[in-house]
């Protein structure tokens, strides 16, 4: 019998609100590698590459009634994902 596990990169996560009130976050990646992260809400979603070891820019909701429970945040490591790479 033959198990296969694979680990999901390490990430950190930050939730904020900006000055004027709206929900934030932010991602940071704590691994060697770059990653392949999106970041959605409300069905919109922006995907981006995150560099190793590098925090990625704050992404805000567009409506005040956000909160940040509402963001969802998917990091993998980019070798495994090369759509991408074309970005």
């Amino acid at each position: 019998m033959a198990f296969t596990s694979q680990a999901m990169p390490k990430i950190m996560v930050e939730h904020g609100r900006t000055l004027d009130g709206f929900a934030q976050v932010k991602v940071t990646n704590e691994t060697i590698k770059p990653l392949a992260c999106h970041v959605a809400i409300d069905g919109h979603k922006i995907r981006f590459k995150l560099q190793a070891r590098q925090a990625s820019q704050w992404y805000k909701a567009n409506d005040k009634r956000y909160q940040h429970t509402d963001f969802s945040v998917w990091c993998d490591y980019l070798e495994l994902h090369p759509k991408y790479n074309k970005q």
